[in-house]
């Protein structure tokens, strides 16, 4: 028996989500379809950094899971990728120790989202940007505004309502607004983070971009630990989980 861990990227389009759900198409459900048939039948189970919900992407997604194929590590990624599904592919594969935890053992995560700015959008990028109809954001407003995530605080404001976490202190290291052509691109790097709680952020800040909200209501909606003094919940097929980090 060895454990393998193994970094994934997938187009979140035609997924349900990373975890498994009964009667839908998951990430998880279709890399353990694989592996099942690989062990001739035997179930693998697949642990992850964390999970993904509908539509979201990744682009750095780590899982791991154990085996007892004697078949060297370095075949690994070309047996997984031709089997798995076009919108799933094996990046890496590593064997670790046998303690090695996928989720457990994080130290942070990058996520990454992306809105079209494009007077008109792309019809190839439709799932992958959120579309903006033409509108230009005040960044640099945007980014004054995210000023007052970064650092350790309590973030109650951009967590969803049903939640089950009671702990909601995260650290954010980063955070930072760039164009890339006519996209502008949120990256958010930190400890952790709550239940759609980047999506809540990128939400907030288009709202302080397009003069619906003052910068300085970001740092009180902080403040008052109310998820109803923060912004809507952006659209998930905009996230992207970028890259899981390890001590």
């Amino acid at each position: 028996m060895m454990r393998l861990r193994a970094t994934i990227s997938y187009d979140g389009t035609q997924f349900a989500g990373y975890q498994v759900q009964p009667g839908e198409r998951t990430v998880q459900l279709e890399i353990e379809k694989v592996l099942a048939k690989m062990h001739k039948g035997d179930s693998v189970k697949i642990t992850a950094s964390g999970r993904t919900d509908a539509r979201v992407h990744a682009t750095g997604q780590v899982i791991h899971f154990d085996t007892t194929l004697q078949i060297p590590v370095e075949k690994y990624q070309k047996a997984l990728n031709v089997q798995l599904p076009r919108d799933i592919r094996v990046l890496a594969v590593e064997q670790v120790a046998d303690d090695f935890h996928a989720r457990f053992d994080v130290s942070g995560k990058r996520y990454r989202y992306i809105w079209d700015c494009s007077a008109v959008q792309s019809p190839f990028r439709r799932h992958y940007t959120v579309e903006a109809n033409g509108i230009e954001p005040n960044v640099e407003a945007m980014q004054r505004a995210a000023g007052a995530i970064i650092g350790t605080h309590e973030f109650s404001c951009f967590c969803a309502a049903n939640t089950s976490v009671v702990d909601k202190v995260r650290t954010v290291h980063g955070l930072e607004l760039a164009w890339h052509g006519e996209e502008l691109h949120m990256t958010i790097s930190g400890t952790g983070f709550l239940y759609n709680m980047v999506r809540i952020i990128a939400g907030t800040l288009w709202e302080v971009g397009t003069g619906r909200r003052d910068v300085d209501s970001v740092a009180q909606a902080i403040v008052s630990r109310d998820r109803a003094n923060a912004g809507k919940t952006a659209p998930a097929h905009g996230l992207y989980l970028e890259q899981v980090f390890y001590e």
